[in-house]
Order: C-alpha cells, then sequence, then structure tokens
C-alpha cells in the first residue's frame, strides 16, 4: 500500500503499511509484521468506479426502462494531486469540484499534533475530485484533492 523510510535515533527503518481493518493497521517494519493499533479508524480513500451509460438506440424505451444517467466522480488520477504532507484529521475542505485555484490559495486544513496546517495548491487550474471530508483521518502521503 505505502512504503516509507524512517531513522529514529540513527537507525534506518523501512516501514510499509499493508492494509487498515477498523482500527488496526497491518504494517512491516524491517519486514517484520505487525498490527498496530490506533485510536480512531483512518479512511482510506476508494478511487471511483467509471460508469458508462449507453443511450438506447430506441426512442420507444419507456423511461422505467432507461439506465440511470449516472454523473462519475472524476477519478483521483485526472490531474495533479495535492498530498498530505503528513498523518493528521480533516478539519475543512476550502475547495468544491469545479472550483478554479492558485499556486498557494488554502484547499484542505489538516490538524496533526494539536496544529492547524493550511494546504496549500501545488498547482493551478480547476478542481476534478475532492477526495476528502471533514473528520477524515489520513496519512501522509494520501491524496486530497486533484487539480486538473
Amino acid at each position: 500500500m505505502s512504503n516509507y523510510k524512517y531513522k529514529v535515533n540513527g537507525v534506518d527503518y523501512d516501514v510499509e503499511i499493508e492494509d487498515f481493518e477498523g482500527t488496526i493497521a497491518k504494517v512491516s517494519v524491517n519486514g517484520k509484521p505487525f498490527e498496530v493499533e490506533l485510536a480512531q479508524p483512518v479512511k482510506v480513500p476508494v478511487r471511483p468506479k467509471k460508469v458508462e451509460v449507453k443511450a438506447s438506440a430506441s426512442s420507444t424505451t419507456s423511461s422505467a426502462e432507461k439506465a440511470p444517467a449516472i454523473k462519475p466522480k472524476a477519478a483521483a488520477g485526472s490531474g495533479n494531486k495535492v498530498l498530505a504532507p503528513l498523518p493528521g484529521t480533516i478539519t475543512e475542505v476550502k475547495v468544491n469540484v469545479g472550483d478554479t485555484v492558485k499556486i498557494g490559495d488554502t484547499v484542505v486544513i489538516l490538524e496533526a499534533m494539536k496544529m492547524q496546517n493550511n494546504i496549500e495548491a501545488d498547482y493551478e487550474g480547476k478542481i476534478t475530485s475532492v477526495l476528502v471530508t471533514r473528520g477524515d483521518t489520513v496519512m501522509e502521503g494520501a491524496a486530497l484533492v486533484t487539480i486538473g
């Protein structure tokens, strides 16, 4: 899932986060598996599935037989991702899909270690997807929004 390299008191550690199940994170530290209990569950972003709706060739099809038009959310990969610089909790999402942002505009506020951190756009463009909501707990490197 995610790989990190840490140095603690001069000792190097390779940490791989494999999976989350509720408040349990399955990790591997230097190849040795561990289960870490978290204070609260981490919401792992789910990539939306692309939905295609095909138009019927017959105009006599009743409205009950037609598939509903579903507008999929923008996929996480459609643009430049703004990533969480550190783990924390989302306290405010300042943008919506379709908003135009400039470099340096605050897109999300992330609380980490009792401090509010303004997460700013690294790119200029339109917000194509918002991947988090208020109250979500995110890990370092998690995609927060996508700018296309």
